[in-house]
């Protein structure tokens, strides 16, 4: 339905509004009255920028699950877009249909009819397989690399991180059915891997580069719990030094935008569905780096005053 306001766009629309009200809430500052401030606040922060709340109403905490529950988000995406991935390339290869339950979904969320998901184009699965990494990666760097104190997060922010993967991967397969109107991805004929361009080659790269950078500074956060030898010797915050922490407060909460732009690349830059996600992934981490930034000046008076909190020089 080339021109159709699709519900999925509306989703990722309406999210990105969310988190940027909130930036700009907490930046103003607007206070909210009495317990709906308290409860704005427990919405927007975790783990480290949660302990000004910690004088909060006992039934408020009762709401708190352990941030070190983060695997299961990546568990979930593993799993969940790892089945995406199989029924999308059996598609693609043995010409299987997609269960109908799954067209279903896509109906809704697209407003396009089941035909449109017969013939899935090549960068379809790039995406989902470059997604099913990243899940995978982050899997076993919070298994076996993350180091987590006794940071909470709110049982809301616990819903939410679980949806949201299933979300996703249901995303990538709304744009692989955009219109013309909405990227390049059904500009591709003829044999499946003569479908692959420069900007899916020019994407993973820069996907591979985030990846990297990510995976870097969350590395350098742990060892600053670490002695020489690995050991775990303490769980209190230290000033993050080396790589791009040099330049802003969250260089891996920037690397999770870059992923997502690299992402945006492999769909040739012009699919609106996918853009409307990095905008989202913009304002989220946008607010989660200011929150992390003003914990690490509040609490560090020696903190580095030319670092930024999630984009170098500017914000």
């Amino acid at each position: 339905m080339p021109g159709a306001l699709q519900v999925v766009h509306v989703a990722w629309f309406l999210l990105a509004l969310g988190f940027l009200t909130a930036f700009f809430v907490h930046k103003l500052p607007l206070k909210f009255p009495g317990d709906v401030e308290q409860v704005f606040q427990d919405l927007i922060r975790y783990g480290k920028t949660k302990r000004p709340l910690e004088q909060r109403r006992a039934v408020l905490r009762l709401l708190d699950v352990p941030k070190r529950w983060f695997w299961h988000f990546y568990a979930i995406s593993v799993l969940w877009n790892g089945l995406l991935f199989v029924l999308s390339f059996r598609a693609v290869i043995f010409g299987e249909a997609l269960p109908e339950f799954l067209t279903d979904i896509l109906g809704f969320l697209t407003g396009c009819p089941p035909s449109a998901w017969t013939e899935l184009p090549l960068t379809v699965l790039v995406l989902q397989a470059l997604l099913w990494v990243h899940s995978f990666r982050r899997l076993l760097e919070c298994l076996l690399v993350s180091i987590f104190s006794d940071g909470m997060i709110h049982v809301v922010q616990y819903a939410f991180g679980l949806s949201y993967y299933i979300f996703l991967g249901l995303t990538v397969l709304c744009a692989g059915v955009s219109p013309p109107t909405d990227g390049l991805l059904r500009d591709s004929t003829g044999p499946f891997l003569s479908q692959l361009t420069w900007y899916h080659i020019a994407g993973a790269l820069l996907f591979i580069w985030a990846s990297l950078l990510q995976h870097r500074s969350l590395s350098l956060l742990a060892s600053l719990r670490t002695n020489s030898s690995g050991k775990v010797e303490t769980l209190a915050h230290r000033i993050p030094h080396g790589g791009w922490f040099e330049l802003v407060s969250c260089p891996h909460y920037l690397a999770e935008l870059l992923i997502y732009t690299a992402l945006g690349v492999c769909c040739g830059c012009c699919s609106l569905t996918w853009w409307l996600v990095v905008l989202y992934i913009f304002c989220n981490q946008a607010l989660a780096a200011q929150l992390c930034h003003e914990y690490y000046q509040r609490t560090f008076k020696a903190y580095p005053r030319h670092r930024k909190a999630f984009i170098p020089l500017l914000l």
